[in-house]
């Protein structure tokens, strides 16, 4: 960076800073495990959008989301309205965005199982891009950016799937027997509680997690519900259970099994479908009720406020709109009482970067923050992927992200992309490989 970029004009205004001179927007496909969820299958191949902006004096800066077609063609299409733009004008860069895709409603995402909308993605996309690169200007970390580093190392839980035997990409349903470790624990089936406890056992081995989540809606609630006690007999009390059924019980069922978890979990995440409802069982349980799914954007705060329909907010960088949004709504969420923690989709370094930034800059972080990294294999970054010590990342001192693109990686997940023939996540159709017939519900047991 020209020293000249900082210096004064004449009449003592400071000069404009970089501006954006190229938008490079790649997708790519992760090998991905046959992970099961509320919403049927994983495919073979998760897939990610990595974008690169370069300023006009060549300065790149970096982010990722994940991979949807028409979010990709959404960023194309705002090409010419972000070259040339400084990219410390965010919230000018925001405006323009607002103006050409307007600000979708959380209503519009409707009973779908992840957030598409398109606004939150794009200026996220864009957002972290940016501070990567006024990290790199300014030579600091983003977390300063944020407003300064409250934590050197930010913690995050096992994240516990039920699995079919496999471990995805060009393997899908196959299996290395040469791995050993976790590599071999994750391409093994997880069906059943003891098939659950030795995946917890492998992955809290390799990378020291001290709490425990599984992922739900699967199986009739009495099975996920042994299977957690399972996890307690194995881990015994001091480490933290959550449960997340994604929204598929109805109250009865989650008031039911609720009263029987309370005494083994931290907290329960999205037992049933709506604000509504989950005041209800907030009501009705001891247990602190957490979502990702009734409270997803700013305007559901008022109502969410209203009904106490949850106690935490697992917050999401790219659904929330930024980085910045994130610390917006971790203040909103200390002056209303809510505890506040992370959400996790499946995602490389550059996506995991940022949740360490933002998690160091959160002003408290009671609750460690989900991630499916562990299940992810590939990585798009040079320095390999990131390392947990006790179940925890140390954040990047390095200036902006503190992580660079691979581009010889990234070109050969651009080539998975390219060849798997996937352009969004349909785990319905996946799964209907397996199960014919198969169908989504949005309300199961």
């Amino acid at each position: 960076m020209k020293q000249s970029e900082f210096d004064l004009t004449q009449d003592g205004r400071r000069k404009t800073g970089p501006t954006i001179r190229e938008i490079h927007i790649t997708p790519i496909a992760v090998v991905d495990p046959p992970l099961l969820n509320a919403a049927g299958l994983h495919a073979p191949y998760a897939l990610r959008t990595i974008v690169e902006l370069v300023t006009d004096d060549g300065i790149s800066g970096i982010s990722e989301i994940p991979g949807n077609s028409g979010i990709d063609a959404a960023l194309a299409e705002s090409r010419d309205l972000l070259i040339g733009k400084d990219v410390f004008q965010l919230n000018e860069i925001r405006r323009v965005l607002v103006n050409r895709f307007g600000t979708e409603t959380a209503a519009q995402r409707g009973e779908a199982p992840w957030d598409q909308r398109k606004l939150v993605h794009i200026f996220s996309a864009i957002e972290v891009a940016c501070l990567d690169i006024i990290g790199k200007v300014t030579g600091r970390p983003v977390v300063d950016l944020l407003g300064g580093k409250l934590r050197d190392r930010v913690p995050f839980s096992a994240y516990l799937f039920y699995k079919y035997e496999g471990a995805g990409g060009k393997l899908a349903f196959g299996i290395d027997p040469e791995a050993q470790g976790w590599a071999a624990a994750r391409q093994a089936s997880a069906l059943n509680p003891a098939e659950i406890v030795a995946q917890a056992k492998a992955m809290c081995a390799e990378f020291g997690f001290q709490s425990i989540k599984l992922k739900g809606g699967v199986f009739d609630p009495r099975q996920e519900v042994d299977a957690m006690f399972a996890l307690r007999d194995a881990f015994g009390p001091d480490v933290p259970l959550r449960i997340d059924p994604n929204a598929l019980w109805t109250v009865e069922t989650a008031i039911r099994y609720g009263r029987e978890l309370e005494p083994i979990l931290e907290y329960l995440e999205d037992p049933v479908r709506g604000q509504a409802n989950m005041a209800q069982v907030r009501n009705a349980l001891k247990t602190p009720l957490a979502t990702n799914m009734c409270t997803t954007s700013f305007e559901d705060i008022p109502a969410s406020i209203a009904l106490s329909s949850e106690d935490i907010i697992l917050s999401d960088h790219h659904f929330w709109g930024g980085l910045r949004a994130s610390i917006t709504l971790a203040g909103i969420c200390e002056t209303f009482g809510r505890g506040l923690s992370m959400h996790s989709n499946s995602h490389l370094g550059i996506s995991l970067a940022a949740m360490v930034h933002l998690g160091a800059a959160l002003p408290t972080l009671p609750y460690a923050l989900d991630t499916h990294y562990p299940w992810q294999s590939d990585e798009v970054i040079t320095a390999g992927r990131f390392h947990f010590e006790d179940g925890a990342v140390a954040v990047p001192q390095e200036p902006g992200l503190g992580v660079e693109l691979d581009r010889k990686a990234l070109a050969q997940l651009h080539q998975n992309y390219l060849d798997c023939g996937l352009t969004k996540r349909d785990d319905e159709v996946e799964m209907q490989k397996v199960q014919p017939g198969w169908g989504f519900r949005a309300v199961r047991w």
